[in-house]
C-alpha cells in the first residue's frame, strides 16, 4: 500500500442518512435544503457529496424514487458542474431484485448525474442495544450477496462510472482485493472504511489499531482510501487524524456522526480542513479528487 501524506485530502460530506430533525434540526432532506448544505460543504473544503432522500433504505419497497434523488441533483449541478454526488441503495430483501434496487443509479448515470456508483459487498446484521445494553433480537440484515455485489461492479463498469466501495467489515475488503488481484476492478474506486461505535452491531472500533488492520489487509493495493465513523465524532474521536496522518482521506457529516451536540454538516467539515492544515495537508478539489481516483467520467456531461 502506497500513501502520501502529502497528497490533497478527499473531504466527503455525507449529509443525511437516517439522521432525523428529531436528532439534529440542521439535517437536510427538501430539495433546496440539500443543494444549500452540498453546495456550503463544497466552499467549506467537501470535494465529494452523498445524500439520501427521505426514503428508507431499510424495511421500504426496495426501490428509490428517481424524482426525488434527480431533482435536487440537477439544480446543484447547475450550479457546481464540478460536485461529484454519490447515491445510496436500498438493501436486500425478498422479491426485489437488485437490478430494481440499484435502477436509480442506472438511470442517474445515464443522464449524467453522477461519476460514481455505489458498492456495498457484504452483509452483516442490523440491531440496536436494548434496555438491557445487549443487542436486540432482530431479523434485519443489512444483505448484500455475491450475486449483488458483482451486479455492482459489473453496473458501474458497463455505466463507466468510478465506485465508492463501501466498507463495513474486512470481509467487504477481500471481496474487492480479489477483483483488484485479478486486475478486474473497474477504474474510478475508492474504499471507504465505516468503522462502527459500540453501540452499533457492524465495524471495527474507530481506533488506530483498527485502521492499521485494514492498511495491512490492502499491502501493496494502491486504491485511495477514506475513513467514517458511524455513531461516533469521526474527528474527535481521532480517527480522522490517524488518516490524514497516513495519507488517507475523511469522510464527515450528518449521516455518520453522532455526539452531545447538534452541529451543521458544514461545521463538520471545517473541522476535518482545521486538522488537515495542522498536518500541512493541501484539502483536494473536486477536480483534484476526481483525478485521484482516477474517475473515468469527470466532470459529468450534465446539460450536454
Amino acid at each position: 500500500m502506497s500513501t502520501n501524506t502529502m497528497t490533497p485530502l478527499i473531504i466527503e460530506a455525507s449529509l443525511n442518512g437516517a439522521t432525523n430533525k428529531q436528532v439534529n434540526p440542521h439535517v437536510p432532506y427538501s430539495d433546496d435544503e440539500i443543494v444549500a448544505d452540498a453546495i456550503a460543504c463544497m466552499d467549506a473544503g467537501a470535494a465529494l457529496i452523498h445524500n439520501h432522500t427521505d426514503e428508507p433504505i431499510i424495511g421500504g419497497s426496495g426501490e428509490l424514487d428517481i424524482e426525488r434523488y434527480a431533482r435536487p441533483w440537477r439544480k446543484l449541478l447547475s450550479l457546481r458542474p464540478d460536485a461529484i454526488l454519490i447515491p445510496t441503495m436500498p438493501v436486500g430483501q425478498e422479491g426485489v431484485s437488485v437490478d430494481v434496487r440499484y435502477r436509480h443509479v442506472e438511470v442517474m448515470a445515464k443522464e449524467g448525474l453522477l461519476a460514481q456508483g455505489l458498492c456495498d459487498p457484504g452483509t452483516f446484521n442490523l440491531s440496536i442495544l436494548d434496555e438491557d445494553g445487549i443487542f436486540a433480537e432482530s431479523t434485519y440484515l443489512y444483505r448484500n450477496d455475491m450475486h449483488d455485489s458483482r451486479y455492482y461492479v459489473e453496473a458501474c463498469r458497463r455505466l463507466n462510472i468510478g465506485l465508492s466501495i463501501s466498507i463495513f467489515e474486512p470481509g467487504f475488503l477481500k471481496f474487492v482485493l480479489a477483483y483488484y488481484r485479478a486486475g478486474k476492478l473497474p477504474a474510478g474506486a475508492m474504499l471507504k472504511f465505516y468503522f462502527g461505535s459500540d453501540d452499533l452491531p457492524f465495524g471495527l472500533p474507530p481506533t488506530a489499531a483498527s485502521l492499521d488492520a485494514y492498511l495491512g489487509m490492502l499491502g501493496d493495493c494502491d486504491l485511495p482510501w477514506l475513513v467514517s465513523s458511524f455513531g461516533d465524532d469521526c474527528v474527535a474521536c481521532g480517527i480522522a487524524e490517524e488518516a490524514i496522518k497516513r495519507g488517507g482521506h475523511v469522510q464527515v457529516g450528518l449521516e455518520p456522526y453522532q455526539g452531545n451536540r447538534t452541529p451543521t454538516n458544514v461545521e463538520l467539515v471545517e473541522e476535518v480542513v482545521a486538522l488537515a492544515k495542522r498536518y500541512n495537508r493541501p484539502v483536494a478539489t473536486p477536480a483534484q479528487a476526481a483525478e485521484i481516483m482516477q474517475l473515468p467520467t469527470y466532470p459529468v456531461p450534465f446539460g450536454a
